[in-house]
């Protein structure tokens, strides 16, 4: 059963009309097939003016969407003869970290990215997308295992932060995270990084130092989420809203403020909508993008990934 989000209540209740229109045509004979042309035409007209108008906050929730396609789900649709590999080689497997290697377009790359969980369990099993040190350094693993072989490497992001735990905190969460900042600057292979959903703070940038730093139209990036900016600013998490709009964290700000290099379309309504169709853009501008990267020599690669992200921020003197 589809899941609507608060603003998208009137189409719900256009496409609850439908579809008792729809039943009605089954049931009796009598031809509907003027109503149902219309009310398909009032839906399109709707969903079009909701979301060409949306909010920030508006945008963190379709980020955050139930049925919102994860890793997994991109890697299932976009890749083929996909090889999971598991482990950093020091305390164990962390399930909100996955990666491998896998064919994309005719070539092999190394595909890495958060986790999140479909149910209660999953949710449990991959600690809601939120990694542990051991995650952070499973993908440096694996990205050194594929600058090896001289493979492309690819990261999706999606993740509420790192795991904030006293445990991950005793096995070096901010060491893990800062180590994977300083090793990908020098990596000698393409590195492409995609925020799918949500790009919470250091949890996301630990695997987004890229050549090309991209965004999903309707997902947010920033230090902190607006909730947290809430409760710290004004003690409570009612003021998301406002916190949303001052943080300025959607693909369009991150890319006015020249954070990120680019924005790839989702399906009208979300990436949730049409889960093939969004993995189909995805891979096409995936693909694109290596090509252009391929072209690179090496080292120049490393002096313009080093370059964009000294050149970010702003100083006021």
């Amino acid at each position: 059963m589809r899941t609507y989000l608060d603003f998208e209540k009137p189409i719900a209740d256009l496409e609850s009309r439908l579809e008792e229109t729809k039943r009605l045509a089954q049931t009796s004979n009598v031809n509907v097939s003027e109503a149902v042309h219309v009310l398909e035409q009032s839906i399109d007209k709707l969903r079009q003016e909701i979301f060409q108008n949306l909010t920030r906050w508006q945008r963190v929730q379709l980020s955050r969407h139930p049925d919102r396609p994860y890793t997994l789900d991109y890697i299932s649709l976009m890749c083929d003869q996909f090889i999971e590999l598991h482990g950093d080689r020091t305390v164990r497997d962390d399930p909100a970290m996955v990666g491998g290697f896998c064919e994309l377009g005719g070539q092999t790359v190394m595909v890495i990215g958060q986790q999140k969980g479909r149910n209660t369990k999953q949710r449990q099993q991959r600690n809601f997308g939120m990694a542990n040190p051991e995650g952070y350094r499973k993908a440096l693993r694996l990205m050194k295992l594929a600058e090896k072989f001289n493979k492309p490497i690819i990261t999706l992001i999606d993740t509420p932060g790192a795991f904030p735990g006293l445990e991950a905190e005793e096995r070096g969460q901010g060491e893990a995270i800062a180590r994977n900042l300083k090793e990908m600057f020098m990596l000698t292979v393409p590195v492409i990084c995609i925020i799918i959903g949500e790009g919470a703070s250091g949890g996301a940038l630990g695997i987004a130092i890229g050549d090309r730093v991209l965004m999903l139209e309707n997902t947010w990036y920033s230090v902190i989420s607006p909730e947290s900016c809430s409760s710290i600013l004004w003690r409570s998490w009612n003021f998301k809203e406002q916190a949303a709009e001052a943080l300025k964290l959607t693909a369009r700000d991150m890319q006015a403020a020249q954070l990120v290099d680019g924005i790839v379309d989702e399906p009208l309504g979300g990436a949730h909508n049409d889960h093939s169709e969004m993995a189909s853009q995805l891979k096409t501008v995936i693909l694109d993008t290596l090509a252009e990267l391929n072209a690179l020599d090496p080292q120049i690669r490393i002096e313009q990934r080093i370059e964009k992200f000294c050149n970010m921020g702003v100083v006021v003197e």
